[in-house]
């Protein structure tokens, strides 16, 4: 496999003309900025840190690994890197010890070395390829809990139905060699985001709500596994109170129980990447607060999501959950950007990427 340069970028000139105009439409709260960190990135979707100026990103219907490389510290990448392309919607990348796991559907790969070799990528190392071949809801967001495994979701092969197997509609984790395969949560339709308390370590996701019952409901969730093997209600149920009008009887009559979301999100906001605050660069009032990355509707009569919104905790409840960074969704239909991921970086500032843009921004503070 050789390199392939995708781009190289000098500050923030090379990327889409209309970043710029882009950038003048969002809304932010009052002392926060945002500009463009890294252009030329197309279709990009969860993002990692490696080696110190390294982010690695994952893509989707691109098929391509990224390395975006900040050489001078400047918080503008230069160049970009193609890891390795054509593969299977690899969306989801995972970093530990030096070597990028790459979610790729139903297989975990894995670069190792990948922080000297960017020149000359290695072929990856198969971690596994035991996961379902199914592409509805088959791409991956992949991470490594405060245990040292590899979580990794599995979603529902469908909008809506009882898909049989256990291993659909869950959260997994595994071995970082593959091995030692379990279910931490059951009921998730489609979690392509998750993170972990700082102070608790218990997991948190958000999960995306099932289409075709109308513009406002159900509800997309955010939810908190307490314990390992608990069950979210899907197929069954959605949000907190709502059964569903073909599978939720026959559950509803037997007494099922099922786990109810820390928060209700908006409907069909389609919520991806979530991640606990713990830097020192925003306010106080962020930290230990949960970011969430809402990719924005696709089949409603009127747009909603496009924006990163904030769950604020209080005695590990939530008690709020509102708009942070508005702006990629105009006009109720003009879109100009669908956000996917948040990465905190060493020194506060948050990452954002816009697989539909090809972008990825950065937000700082400064009072």
């Amino acid at each position: 496999m050789g390199l392939t340069v995708f781009g190289v970028l000098w500050g923030c000139t090379s990327f889409d003309s209309n970043a710029q105009q882009v950038l003048e439409k969002l809304q932010l709260p009052e002392g926060f900025a945002i500009e463009v960190y890294a252009g030329e990135v197309p279709n990009v979707r969860q993002m990692v840190l490696g080696a110190p100026g390294v982010v690695y990103a994952g893509s989707r219907d691109a098929g391509k690994v990224y390395a975006i490389i900040d050489q001078d510290n400047d918080f503008h990448a230069d160049t970009v890197y193609t890891v390795d392309e054509d593969l299977r919607l690899p969306s989801g990348v995972a970093y530990r010890d030096g070597a990028l796991y790459v979610g790729a559907v139903s297989r975990i790969l894995r670069y190792d070395n990948i922080d000297d070799r960017l020149e000359d990528p290695p072929d990856p190392v198969v971690v596994t390829d035991s996961y379902p071949t199914e592409g509805h809801h088959g791409w991956k967001f992949i991470a490594f809990g405060p245990d040292d495994k590899l979580y990794v979701p599995v979603g529902a092969p469908c909008n809506i139905c009882n898909p049989g197997e256990e291993i659909y509609a869950t959260i997994t984790r595994v071995n970082p060699d593959g091995t030692g395969r379990e279910i931490v949560a059951h009921g998730v339709r489609n979690s392509v985001g998750f993170d972990w308390h700082p102070e608790t370590g218990e997991l948190w996701f958000t999960d995306n709500g099932r289409d075709w019952l109308g513009d406002n409901q159900p509800p997309c969730e955010l939810n908190h596994v307490s314990e390992d093997g608990q069950h979210f209600g899907y197929p069954y149920k959605h949000g907190a109170d709502i059964w569903d009008p073909e599978f939720g009887e026959e559950a509803k009559r037997a007494g099922q129980s099922f786990q109810p979301p820390e928060q209700e999100l908006g409907p069909h906001v389609a919520p991806l990447g979530m991640m606990f605050y713990t830097g020192s660069m925003f306010p106080d009032e962020y930290r230990r607060q949960i970011f969430i990355a809402e990719h924005g509707s696709w089949n409603r009569s009127q747009k909603i999501g496009y924006r990163i919104t904030v769950v604020s905790l209080k005695n590990r409840e939530p008690v709020s959950y509102d708009s942070f960074i508005e702006g990629w969704l105009q006009d109720n239909d003009a879109v100009w950007g669908r956000p996917v991921d948040l990465l905190q970086m060493p020194d506060g500032s948050l990452l954002i990427s816009d697989d539909h843009r090809g972008v990825i921004y950065r937000v700082t503070y400064n009072p």
